[in-house]
């Protein structure tokens, strides 16, 4: 197990970890959560041995082993393959000596070793990590040093999986992914037989994979058991009874203090008073709760225009006067909420500039409406801020007809108060950064919005920020995820980018989820043609007959978590009412019902939480989600 003692560690006289500890069984899947700037990264590091702890230990078994994904991207000459190889140092050595040693001795005691380990099958396991990953077999022999940073750290990540060390410590591990590659990493992860510390702003993937939920807040940890959602349904559970003590507690400390004050000095009253004073400072303070942040976007609502916005009529689109994409015959209305599926390299970043008439049709024809306003978010634009600009100046810069406060009301919109608008760009953390992007794309009320990778950078509580606005807002959006929880909860439409073309997906996710299983087991190509139009009936009615096998268990699932949100509110209800004074002045009688009918329902609540727990993973796993 993974046991964590009296952590305290310090960064420029700030302490991250005071006496912090916890414990983490073998085998267990653990996310560790917690606002952005507590640590959680150097926590990995920490653990790792990458760094050093002021006091305290960090105690693993001596036969684990540890691994990180590396920091430094991989590069140079050798294939993607050998770098994944040269991951596990134990067989490079064996295999090293089984050429070079002498010894009789030596060499069976290599090849038993190398026996024990299944080297025989290392090729063949490395190469199916980098196809999950979205290498296929030719791209497996290039040399590193042609990819991408990006892509490099996708090697980076695969010669980690490949290891497949006692404990997997993993940061934001889908940042650099597409949908199809974050999809297979889920499901990898999920039958993944050690242990997992896992660092993710993904609710979704925390819900999916985690067992175990690490809280980081306040230097400390604290350990629940289960998923995001049902973490965090535990700790508003404290939270409003740590508000209904304070509040309690409160009204007891007034009214121990209004005697004080009334008869501290009156003889005959002195030693009562004496009395609650040494009571008001026996009296511990709770803990203060956390300022829950203001987390919003808001997007300005643009004008209406008459359908299409935008439509694409038999066009071609590509580099250099080459296609990559053809045949694109599309529409796009104001009230449209479509995600592009597909894998990285097959078009859908060339179709979104193609959208944003970043790139010009090679043939056919694109027609817009002559006033939409287009809106285009990527992370890449990140390098055309300023860092030596405030968020304020740099949005100045790009709204120069705007009076300063109109600029200042458009940048709170999007989480800016009056000091981190004045904080320069080079100071502001990521997801501040893609606020700021999302800030100047909706300057101009757009009525189309491309997002790329939107949610990369954004913490669990922004992304939920950024559904709700997208949810709000009154214009079209195009989105290109690897989150398949933003697009479960704000796409309405599919369109498949494939076989050099685009076209709209007749289906849901979890149709597309099904569809990549399929290939996987047959033994295909998950990553290439999305299957011809002529195979399209039998597909759905797969998808159908597969979606009919697990009604029963969703609906077991829903009428579940209905219970469990009646459950909730009744308990609110009671909690309320234990929170009023006044209720504390009445007949001591009704004090006591109230009392035992909360603990009641706390019992069923979490009966009733279990229950939907346990049929939420049976859905799950009928679903092979």
């Amino acid at each position: 197990m993974l046991r964590i003692t009296d952590l305290t560690y310090r960064v420029a006289g700030r302490t991250l970890f005071d006496r912090a500890g916890v414990t983490v069984p073998a085998g267990r899947r653990a996310g560790l959560v917690g606002p952005n700037g507590t640590g959680k990264t150097t926590l990995l590091r920490l653990i790792s041995g990458e760094l050093l702890a002021d006091d305290g230990s960090v105690d693993l078994p001596s036969r684990w082993r540890c691994a990180i994904v590396a920091q430094e991207a991989p590069g140079g000459d050798g294939s993607l393959l050998d770098t994944v190889l040269a991951a596990d140092g134990e067989r490079t050595a064996l295999m090293a000596d089984a050429e070079t040693a002498t010894d009789p001795d030596r060499i069976a005691e290599v090849h038993t070793r190398l026996v024990d380990i299944e080297a025989h099958t290392a090729p063949a396991r490395a190469a199916a990590i980098l196809a999950g990953l979205g290498f296929e077999e030719a791209a497996q022999s290039r040399p590193c040093r042609e990819l991408s940073g990006g892509m490099r750290m996708r090697v980076a990540l695969a010669a980690t999986l490949f290891v497949q060390p006692d404990l997997l410590l993993l940061d934001e591990p889908t940042n650099h992914l597409d949908l199809e590659s974050a999809l297979w990493l889920e499901g990898w992860l999920k039958a993944y037989p050690h242990t997992i510390l896992l660092v993710s702003h993904d609710r979704g993937l925390l819900n999916r994979v985690a067992d175990t939920i690490l809280h980081l807040d306040g230097g400390r940890l604290t350990v629940y058991r289960g998923g995001y959602d049902r973490f965090e349904r535990t700790r508003r559970m404290q939270q409003e009874l740590l508000a209904t003590q304070r509040s309690k507690q409160e009204s007891q400390r007034k009214h121990l203090q209004s005697f004080v004050d009334r008869f501290r000095y009156k003889a005959s009253k002195a030693k009562q008073a004496q009395s609650r004073i040494k009571a008001l400072e026996k009296m511990q303070p709770l803990p203060e709760l956390a300022d829950a942040q203001s987390t919003r976007f808001d997007f300005p609502e643009p004008d209406e225009l008459p359908p299409p916005l935008l439509q694409l009529d038999g066009a071609a689109v590509g580099y250099d006067g080459l296609p990559v994409l053809r045949n694109l015959s599309l529409r796009i209305d104001q009230d449209d909420r479509i995600a592009l599926l597909g894998p990285n390299g097959n078009g859908k970043s060339t179709l979104s500039k193609l959208l944003a008439g970043r790139l010009n049709p090679i043939a056919g024809e694109l027609l817009a409406s002559p006033k939409l306003r287009i809106g285009y978010f990527a992370q890449h634009q990140t390098d055309e801020l300023d860092p030596d600009l405030t968020a304020f100046q740099q949005a100045q810069r790009w709204m120069p007809r705007l009076l300063p406060e109109k600029v200042r009301a458009h940048l709170g919109r999007f989480g800016f108060p009056q000091g981190r608008a004045e904080t320069p760009i080079a100071g502001l953390s990521g997801g501040e950064k893609a606020r700021l992007l999302f800030a100047l794309m909706a300057r101009d009320a757009p009525h189309l919005m491309l997002l790329d990778e939107p949610t990369n950078h954004l913490d669990i509580a922004h992304r939920e920020a950024l559904v709700d606005a997208l949810n709000g807002y009154r214009g079209a959006v195009v989105l290109v995820t690897h989150d398949p929880d933003l697009i479960a909860l704000t796409a309405d439409r599919l369109w498949l980018v494939a076989d050099g073309t685009c076209r709209a997906f007749d289906g849901d996710l979890d149709d597309y989820r099904m569809l990549l299983a399929e290939r996987r087991r047959q033994g295909g190509d998950s990553r290439g043609a999305a299957g011809q139009p002529d195979d399209r009936k039998g597909r759905r009615r797969a998808a159908a007959e597969a979606r009919a096998a697990v009604a029963p268990l969703r609906q077991r699932a829903q009428q579940a978590e209905a219970l469990v949100q009646a459950l909730e509110r009744e308990r609110g209800e009671l909690e309320r009412r234990l929170a009023d004074p006044a209720l504390y002045e009445g007949r001591p009688a009704q004090t006591t019902e109230l009392q035992i009918a909360l603990h009641e329902v706390q019992i069923r609540l979490s009966d009733a939480e279990d229950r939907w727990l346990e049929a939420q993973e049976a859905l799950e796993a009928a679903s092979g989600s």
